[in-house]
């Protein structure tokens, strides 16, 4: 066991150490942390007051479903409205003195020269643009092109809903049987949710024949696993198959390297680690080899280029305005693109990426393994785990116990009939996490804004509801406010 000053690794006193030598720590001031009196308000009134009311901080462990605001993005919106009020569509073409955001005609591009850091790639093989599942749509238009003996997509069995959807309908849209054309890789076994990177190849290579595409997450939503994009990656193409990558759990999560990797193409939103707002638009990413157009045939319109589903924004922007008929496409990822996108929704990702841009992927990462690492330890061997027998905990961590596959998130799940209960419990005391019925809870610990001690207070928390929910104690949350409120160095015994 781990000590400091004669402090157990388990007492709160340690988690404040942790966080007295976090070298990320002062990045928590870039965001605002709602109150537990804000959770619970039903005005937006009393938002005005979050920094002054000494109400506290409520632990927020969902940035996997939708990360926190920046405070800059305020002042960036504010800017960007300014710009419009003061110079209408002149704001198109006009830069400013006071402001480093782009004209609107450029916002896009640096959206992209921020995003790049954070997927591995250079800034010409990104763009920001549409939402997750539009560029999904937009990237198989393109990627995707079946034949008769070469029309299936092989896709993970428990593929987050959308991405089923999608990939459903244009199978039909081709005029295929889903039945036939979707190869669903399913958990080896029924005992564990994860899937190995031997058997996701082995179902590549019983399929390879017959596969037009291949469609898999970075990170699994549901069990948090971080797959092995590199070694997938290299192996679909040494089957001479094109794979593609839903990055929705991954992009601000984990470091990336989709250029060095060979990636073919991936798509993500941006408003959970990346905490640029709900519903904001995503990104896409195109490896430089996909994304050529010949030089010789730029100004001619021609099909020297990748075929897409085409729009206005992705055409070559030294002729744009010349407003010809015949496309022809930008270089790279940008030549994806279809209407003008929100400079609205630009001005708050680069708002968020500003703050990425303080620190470095790697970075984020040792964080992220450490505070996974400490939950881990704390959900599976803390002192207050001792009520329960070793092999009966009322929960199992079905994220892999490998820091190198998983994220910033460990999936819970609880035994049957607690699940209510539970989140009710943690709603009660303002901790913030999200569910997956009928038995699973998600705790993703931002490296951004988290930190040790809200760890360690969380599973002080958690424990407590749980021991009340097996009790059959619906309304318990009195008294897992008064293990919240606790301070001593080690645990409470719960009793």
């Amino acid at each position: 066991m781990v000590t400091f000053e004669g402090v157990t690794d388990y007492g709160r006193d340690y988690a404040m150490h942790l966080d007295n030598q976090d070298r990320l720590g002062h990045l928590r001031k870039e965001f605002i942390i709602p109150t537990k009196a804000d959770l619970k308000s039903k005005t937006l009134a009393h938002l005005a007051s979050n920094s002054e009311d000494g109400d506290q901080p409520c632990i927020y462990f969902c940035g996997n479903s939708l990360g926190l605001q920046p405070r800059r993005t305020s002042e960036r919106i504010t800017s960007h409205l300014i710009s419009w009020a003061k110079k209408g569509v002149y704001g198109h073409f006009t830069p400013h003195e006071d402001t480093n955001l782009p004209p609107y005609l450029h916002v896009d591009d640096l959206a992209a020269r921020l995003m790049a850091p954070l997927v591995g790639a250079l800034p010409e093989e990104v763009a920001v643009m549409q939402t997750l599942t539009a560029n999904l749509h937009l990237m198989m238009a393109s990627f995707y092109r079946p034949t008769r003996s070469k029309f299936k997509i092989i896709l993970e069995g428990k593929a987050f809903p959308s991405d089923h959807y999608a990939v459903e309908s244009q199978i039909r849209h081709h005029g295929f049987d889903p039945k036939e054309a979707m190869i669903l890789i399913e958990p080896e076994s029924s005992e564990s949710p994860t899937i190995s990177t031997s058997h996701i190849q082995s179902m590549i290579a019983d399929h390879a024949s017959s596969t037009a595409l291949i469609l898999l997450p970075g990170v699994q939503y549901y069990t948090g696993q971080y797959l092995d994009i590199e070694r997938i990656t290299a192996y679909a193409h040494d089957l001479d198959l094109l794979i593609g990558w839903d990055l929705a759990h991954a992009v601000g999560n984990v470091p990336l390297q989709l250029d060095e990797w060979n990636v073919d193409f991936a798509v993500w939103c941006n408003y959970k680690y990346v905490n640029s707002g709900p519903g904001v638009i995503g990104g896409l990413f195109v490896h430089s080899r996909h994304g050529e157009v010949e030089s010789s045939t730029r100004r001619k319109g021609s099909a020297a280029f990748r075929p897409r589903l085409s729009g206005w924004w992705g055409g070559d922007k030294s002729i744009r305005f010349e407003m010809g008929s015949e496309f022809v496409p930008r270089p790279g990822a940008a030549g994806f693109q279809l209407s003008n996108p929100s400079a609205l929704d630009l001005t708050a990702i680069i708002a968020s990426l500003e703050i990425f841009a303080l620190t470095s992927m790697v970075a984020m990462r040792n964080k992220s393994i450490s505070l996974t690492g400490y939950l881990e330890d704390l959900l599976l061997h803390a002192p207050a785990t001792a009520t329960y027998d070793n092999d009966c905990l009322p929960y199992q961590i079905i994220t892999p116990s490998k820091s190198g596959e998983r994220g910033a998130q460990l999936s819970l799940l609880l035994k049957p009939g607690l699940l209510e209960n539970v989140m009710k419990a943690l709603e009660d005391v303002g901790v913030v996490v999200d569910e997956r019925k009928p038995n699973v809870i998600r705790v993703a610990p931002a490296p951004l804004y988290n930190t040790f001690t809200e760890v360690w207070d969380f599973v002080h928390i958690f424990v407590a509801a749980c021991l009340k929910a097996q009790m059959g104690e619906s309304n318990g949350s009195q008294e897992v406010m008064a293990f919240k409120g606790q301070k001593e160095k080690g645990w409470a015994q719960i009793k």
